[in-house]
């Protein structure tokens, strides 16, 4: 890690360039292909509509995917083919739940036996189209997600599945990142 320390206005214009010449660049170009996303196992509004609600999680997914992407050399470039995705939990009729007969809202809940899911392909790729990983199915499941949600923000109504993506990601590109560090 490089270290500068700044003594004035004109050493900081100095040094900054330098200190970014010098650190390897990163943000990987991400393609994500949503493929059948209309027959999803679960990707369920409680309350709006279908087609609204998944385009909406979709797009958070796919922007946290671009994020932890960051982390990879700007030279590489992720493709991610995703055939399914189980949100953690299951929708319910309001009134299933104990909210009553007048509640007119769906909810989705949350127990230890509706984990997250999400299968897809992918492949990583060089500058050159060498391809560096892949896989054809991967099927994620996060088993303990309801423990693993404890370090999060349990705020984010996309946790669960954010850290079971992170999790996959970091396991599997760790070793990439360090070994294509030029």
């Amino acid at each position: 890690m490089n270290k500068v320390i700044l003594c004035s206005l004109l050493g900081s214009a100095v040094a900054l360039p330098l200190l970014f010449a010098s650190s390897p660049v990163y943000a990987a170009e991400v393609k994500v292909t949503w493929e059948n996303a209309e027959k999803y196992t679960d990707v369920r509004p409680a309350n709006e509509s279908r087609k609204r609600f998944r385009e909406r999680t979709l797009a958070a997914l796919e922007e946290h995917i671009v994020e932890l992407a960051s982390k990879l050399p700007e030279s590489q470039k992720l493709t991610m083919t995703v055939t399914n995705v189980d949100l953690a939990g299951q929708v319910w009729p309001s009134q299933f739940v104990g909210f009553g007969v007048g509640a007119a809202n769906d909810v989705r809940v949350i127990q230890r036996v509706d984990i997250p899911r999400m299968t897809f392909s992918y492949t990583l790729s060089d500058e050159q189209g060498a391809v560096i990983s892949s896989a054809e199915e991967v099927q994620l499941k996060d088993m303990n997600f309801m423990e693993s949600n404890i370090r999060q923000n349990r705020g984010d109504t996309l946790s669960y599945e954010k850290i079971m993506l992170e999790d996959w990601f970091n396991d599997t590109f760790t070793t990439n990142v360090a070994a294509n560090e030029e």
